[in-house]
């Protein structure tokens, strides 16, 4: 079977997409491991099928481990430019389902998107780091120097501890560079490494650096190795609603692949 795909990229975090209205993939969690493979597959951090939802485009998130996940705000603003590609989408904004919930994207003049996410209700403060959802679970921790950090061997070790009876977390690293600016490094569940970038994880790295310093600076910026995010919100005591990302999505290629030989 010849399989038509899509690479689409936001901020270095790389993703597959698949039309998939049609409901002609079956997504296995073996096969879509291969299709992430980077030496044996396509390459990718993950997997994204459109299908419909009442109507209304639906985003389907997978991690390159061939596990369904819940939400990806990087791969969340790549879905949204693969519908305006498909001319699913001709104005300025599109609205979509996910696992999560409904999601509205905002097409800027500039190219970027800017992607409604969840609401956040609560903070937990974990050996005095943070753990908070964003659309998918999220550890925080602050630290001085964020270029020393082993983020696979601390990441890991995290990983699995926090969180443990729903699948553990995500884990991110922050350091302040100024007021209102952060640098962060990620390790993804699902990816069992470090990534390029995270939505939801700089999503939830701008929400507990403003509920720990403090900070009223909106948006935040954040800076991770593949690009630059930007995080909106209004914020509340430990709530924080209106929440937006914003940043690049690109399409990087597109082919067909045969799914019998490769997989």
């Amino acid at each position: 079977m010849n399989l038509q795909f899509f690479k689409y990229q936001g901020a270095g975090n790389d993703f597959i997409i698949i039309d998939n209205r049609k409901n002609t993939f079956s997504p296995q969690p073996n096969v879509i491991n291969k299709l992430c493979n980077r030496h044996f597959g396509i390459g990718a951090d993950g997997l994204i099928l459109l299908e419909i939802n009442s109507e209304i485009p639906f985003m389907r998130y997978f991690n390159s481990d061939g596990n369904e996940a819940t939400m990806c705000g990087n791969g969340g603003r790549c879905f949204a430019a693969f519908t305006k590609h498909l001319g699913i989408c001709n104005g300025d904004s599109i609205k979509f389902m996910g696992i999560d919930g409904e999601h509205i994207a905002l097409f800027n003049p500039d190219g970027n998107i800017k992607l409604k996410m969840i609401d956040v209700k609560k903070i937990e403060l974990i050996d005095d780091n943070y753990f908070l959802d964003t659309g998918s679970p999220h550890y925080v921790q602050f630290v001085r120097d964020i270029e020393t950090v082993d983020v696979d061997r601390e990441g890991k070790l995290i990983r699995k501890t926090v969180n443990f009876n729903n699948g553990g977390t995500n884990v991110n690293f922050v350091q302040e560079i100024k007021p209102g600016e952060i640098k962060i490094r990620t390790y993804e569940r699902g990816v069992e490494a470090e990534t390029l970038a995270c939505g939801t994880g700089a999503t939830a790295a701008a929400i507990a650096y403003s509920h720990y310093f403090e900070i009223e600076k909106n948006p935040i910026d954040v800076k991770a190795i593949g690009g630059n995010l930007k995080i909106y919100f209004e914020r509340g005591n430990e709530h924080f609603v209106n929440v937006w990302l914003e940043g690049p999505a690109k399409k990087v290629f597109e082919g067909t692949i045969d799914i019998d030989s490769n997989v």
